[in-house]
């Protein structure tokens, strides 16, 4: 019989996102020595395996949060043959709310280790997830990190692994509509904040080490008049232009492109985000190239796929693009203890690493070296304007092909 305790904490504040990677907050946390990797010395089976949750159920990703709590909950039901249990030990998770605080995330981190707990997960932001990673390496927990993109985390220790993509995969994955980079153009257009100046960085680590000439076009996130930063863009002739944007300002945007006649002179990339953002591209979306994590079909309707998207909607969820993410997450944490451990965070480290495994998305695998998540990628397009808009899958990039570099754990 399934257990599960639910300690959420909610809060009103909406606090501003951490997009980009934040400086390292390490605490110390009294319980270390119950904390640590310990001994699997014979443990009753009926003992339960207690996993925080913690994501952003409020706050500016809520949304996001939600799809990675939905989708974890299907995953532990089809991982554990919908038993709950792993090794024959219950699985109890107990949710906290971050509402996108670092500082809420490390608290209730150190609360649920000091009570015991062995296995940490969620994370909606890179910002939290950049303090959270440090505090399970202190105290020896397993640390599965949820759609927190941020490609600091890759390698940052022993005991952190990705459940979801990261940045490095989405620009190779947008490089695929490129071609051959070398002698090519690219211009990234995007707000001038942390999270875009971030991406021009991302863009020009990957694609202007392959040959690319990467320039950008960066508007005030105050501005509302985006027509003068489109024709800036139509006048630098890029062979591809890729858009990082976020923000009630999208339709303006991209409108604008579309009137200026950027839309029709070349490829434009961006990320495909959740359902509720299709509506924003209006008829400029038919224009657009996407690249795409993850949304519903995408895995062309393999077994797990099917599952979770059954999963989630029989609990009353909406299949999306997070969704993924929170189903691989409760896929390792029952590999860690069926194949590792209920209590020894050292054989949970051990029976992921390298780890092959069927996901929503296809084959996958933890990169045993760096605990990065190899995974296919996909090219989208949309098909309708308005709310009747829906992605239509291009093609799927093998995991291989969209593989970020290997990165030596720091231990």
């Amino acid at each position: 019989m399934r257990r599960r305790a639910v300690g959420t904490v909610q809060r009103r504040t909406l606090t501003a996102t951490a997009l980009g990677a934040a400086g390292l907050l390490l605490v110390g946390c009294t319980a270390a020595g119950q904390a640590g990797s310990g001994s699997d010395a014979g443990p009753g089976e009926d003992q339960a395996v207690k996993v925080g949750l913690v994501y952003s159920r409020t706050g500016l990703l809520a949304a996001y949060g939600k799809q990675y709590r939905d989708g974890f909950m299907a995953g532990l039901d089809h991982a554990t043959k919908g038993t709950g249990k792993a090794g024959g030990h219950p699985i109890e998770v107990t949710e906290q709310d971050d509402a996108g605080d670092p500082g809420k995330a490390v608290s209730a981190a150190k609360n649920l280790i000091g009570k015991g707990y062995k296995v940490l997960a969620g994370t909606t932001d890179s910002g939290v997830a950049l303090q959270m990673a440090p505090l399970a390496a202190q105290n020896k927990v397993l640390y599965v990190n949820g759609p927190a993109a941020t490609d600091a985390l890759t390698g940052i220790n022993t005991y952190t692994f990705r459940s979801g993509r990261q940045s490095y995969q989405d620009i190779l994955t947008a490089g695929t509509m490129l071609g051959d980079p070398k002698g090519k153009k690219v211009t990234v257009l995007a707000q001038d904040s942390t999270f875009g100046q971030a991406n021009v960085a991302a863009v020009k680590a990957v694609l202007g080490a392959e040959g690319a000439t990467v320039g950008s076009v960066l508007a005030p996130p105050s501005a509302t008049d985006l027509t003068p930063f489109a024709r800036q863009v139509k006048a630098g002739a890029p062979d591809l232009v890729f858009v990082a944007w976020a923000g009630a300002t999208a339709p303006a945007l991209w409108t604008a492109l579309d009137q200026q006649g950027v839309l029709s002179a070349g490829k434009v990339v961006t990320g495909l985000a959740g359902t509720a953002s299709y509506p924003v591209f209006g008829a400029a979306g038919a224009k657009v190239s996407f690249l795409a994590h993850y949304f519903p079909g995408a895995g062309g309707g393999n077994a797990v796929e099917k599952a979770m998207i059954d999963g989630v909607t029989k609990a009353g969820g909406t299949p999306d693009l997070f969704s993924t993410d929170g189903f691989t997450a409760a896929q390792m944490i029952v590999r860690a203890v069926e194949e590792g451990s209920a209590t020894d965070t050292a054989a949970m480290v051990k029976a992921l690493e390298g780890w092959s495994f069927d996901g929503v998305k296809g084959k996958q695998q933890v990169r045993a070296e760096d605990h990065a998540l190899v995974q296919p990628m996909f090219v989208a397009r949309l098909v309708g304007a308005g709310a009747a808009a829906k992605p239509e899958l291009v093609s799927t990039q093998p995991m291989d092909a969209v593989a970020p570099p290997a990165k030596p754990s720091a231990g």
